[in-house]
């Protein structure tokens, strides 16, 4: 079971926003909130963003073609929640990807959204279904 993914942010208000309208979309709800950061948990696992102190000066967007985290794969309980998802995420910052391949850009039996936000980070929603 993965307790935490913890994701550094250039730009805590700007990543609280889109990673929270979008957790909470997927049943995640509020955790904890400090000066530096927010988290969401479901079940026993939790997402955290922060804008660390120890952040270097000059990483103001993530980058998920580097060495690191591509993405975090979230499911959804059904198709029609994830069209939903995918169809509001751009007024939340989001953009969707691979827009010609929408839902399929996974493959004929893959059924996803994938989005990226303006840091850079990229979420892809699976359907359950």
């Amino acid at each position: 079971m993965l307790h935490h993914i913890e994701l550094w942010v250039p730009d805590l208000d700007r990543a609280a926003r889109s990673w929270g309208w979008l957790l909470g979309g997927l049943g995640w709800t509020p955790y904890q909130n400090w000066p530096e950061g927010r988290s969401w948990r479901l079940g026993e696992t939790y997402v955290v963003v922060e804008r660390s102190p120890a952040l270097r000066a000059g990483d103001e967007r993530h980058d998920r073609m580097r060495p690191g985290l591509n993405h975090l794969a979230f499911h959804v309980q059904d198709r029609p929640t994830l069209d939903a998802l995918a169809t509001a995420a751009p007024a939340h910052g989001w953009t969707l990807l691979f827009p010609d391949r929408h839902p399929h850009a996974g493959g004929p039996d893959h059924y996803a959204a994938y989005l990226e936000n303006e840091d850079g980070f990229e979420a892809e929603l699976v359907s359950r279904e």
